[in-house]
């Protein structure tokens, strides 16, 4: 093999089976959003916050829409890039919400990277705010970045065992915490005091951030079996699985914890919720089962997101340098995302990571229906009235989200106008000194 050949990305058709790609997909999605986000929720309206899991559900089943549509008519390895591309062209707005949905995805493993250190915690008398939980998560990323220099076949593997545990698992605590519970209910009159619409709609947006981990099955089109049917299939299955999963662990954690104690322990609520209701064991087993959840879902996230940003590089609309690694773009491309989440990891804490993880996220989200119903929709025979309700939506939870930050904690938006301030500059210039000549689905 020469060196331009060893430099290109490789990527083994039908090497990733519909099984397997509904286990990335909720390894991702179960893992960020169950474990870390009940308390986040909490915080933001109350007793409420299982019908705001419903809320983002809803809404998700609308942002899905454009993504299978768009995956049955050109599954890639790529998947929201080659999406982004397809719409806008090889233009700065394809580099740009391209960016933005690969950092976004990279916050989602610092996310579960911390969420795997708070939990694994509880199993001693040690403060979750301590040093080690970062230490923590960031073994774990180094662990997940070893597995993902094999061959898809034990990622895949890894994936789907952790995968059907952790589902297995956590749909047992919440049938038996709703069983052994007092009663079951969500208590609307228990809002937090500042409570209000937009704080159901910010934690709607948390929900969001629960879900969006189907994102990660649109890049294993390259090496999913049938791609035009099973990339699609695997995003419903995904999503499906979900919500049957968080609308249970929802009701169990309100039925056995008070609000005020949901808030308290928002960093391993479902560790807190197991003690009063099922005693000092099950708060082992929940324990073990969100380490479990959390490193399948960074395997499952380096898997897709490193693949991302190699089609990116490939497309020319991203900078690369090989910085005297040897081997393909694919795992230099899998060591600059490693490297991210352990910064992000080790210097944000899980609010801070989820809320720029939305942020970046919905506006990709934004950009990627507009493109479908711009420029795609007859050809991939998408309807009108969907896309505008996706769109509108997706607006409407980001206006919420933003003001409740910018209210409460406006660094955070600071550093995501920061951050994607960088992103246009740096990928301005990068294009303006690298043109691509236009093809196919330019679109000015």
């Amino acid at each position: 093999m020469n060196k331009n050949e060893d430099r290109a990305s490789h990527y083994r058709k039908d090497s990733l089976t519909l099984v397997g790609a509904v286990a990335l997909g909720t390894g991702v999605m179960i893992g960020a959003g169950i474990f870390a986000l009940t308390g986040q929720m909490a915080q933001m309206t109350g007793s409420l916050f299982p019908l705001a899991f419903l809320s983002a559900a809803l809404i998700v089943s609308f942002s899905a829409y454009s993504y299978v549509k768009m995956s049955n008519a050109y599954p890639s390895a790529g998947g929201i890039a080659m999406y982004l591309q397809k719409a806008y062209g090889s233009t700065l707005t394809t580099a740009f919400h391209a960016l933005l949905m690969y950092f976004s995805m990279v916050i989602a493993q610092s996310f579960l990277a911390r969420t795997f250190g708070a939990y694994t915690l509880q199993l001693f008398d040690i403060d979750d705010a301590s040093l080690l939980v970062p230490t923590l998560g960031a073994g774990l990323l180094l662990v997940a970045f070893l597995i993902n220099l094999s061959a898809n076949r034990m990622i895949e593997g890894v994936a789907s065992v952790l995968g059907f545990i952790k589902i297995g698992g956590i749909i047992l605590f919440g049938v038996v915490g709703i069983m052994v519970a007092d009663k079951v209910e969500v208590n609307f009159s228990t809002a937090v005091p500042d409570a209000s619409m937009t704080g159901f709609i910010g934690a709607t947006a948390l929900g969001i951030l629960a879900f969006k981990g189907f994102t990660t099955i649109t890049n294993s089109g390259s090496e999913l079996k049938d791609p035009h049917h099973n990339v699609g299939r695997a995003i419903m299955i995904s999503i499906a699985l979900c919500v049957v999963i968080y609308t249970l662990v929802g009701f169990a954690v309100a039925s056995n914890l008070s609000l005020q104690e949901i808030i308290k322990t928002r960093n391993y609520s479902l560790a807190a919720a197991a003690r009063p209701a099922l005693g000092e064991y099950a708060v082992w087993f929940t324990v073990v089962l969100a380490m479990l959840a959390t490193a399948g879902g960074i395997i499952a996230s380096i898997f897709a997101v490193s693949r991302m940003l190699a089609m990116l590089t490939e497309m020319k609309l991203v900078p690369h340098s090989h910085f005297g690694m040897p081997g393909s773009i694919q795992k230099h491309t899998l060591v600059y995302t490693v490297v991210l989440g352990l910064l992000l990891t080790i210097f944000f804490d899980l609010t801070r990571i989820a809320a720029l993880g939305i942020i970046f996220y919905l506006i990709m989200d934004i950009a990627v229906h507009w493109g479908v119903l711009r420029y795609l929709r007859h050809e991939i025979g998408a309807q009108l009235s969907i896309l505008i309700a996706a769109i509108i939506l997706d607006l409407i939870v980001l206006a919420g989200f933003i003001w409740i930050k910018v209210v409460n904690d406006p660094l955070v938006v600071g550093v995501a106008a920061v951050v994607m301030l960088a992103i246009l500059i740096v990928e301005t210039l990068f294009l303006r000194h690298n043109p691509i000549v236009p093809k196919d689905h330019n679109h000015e």
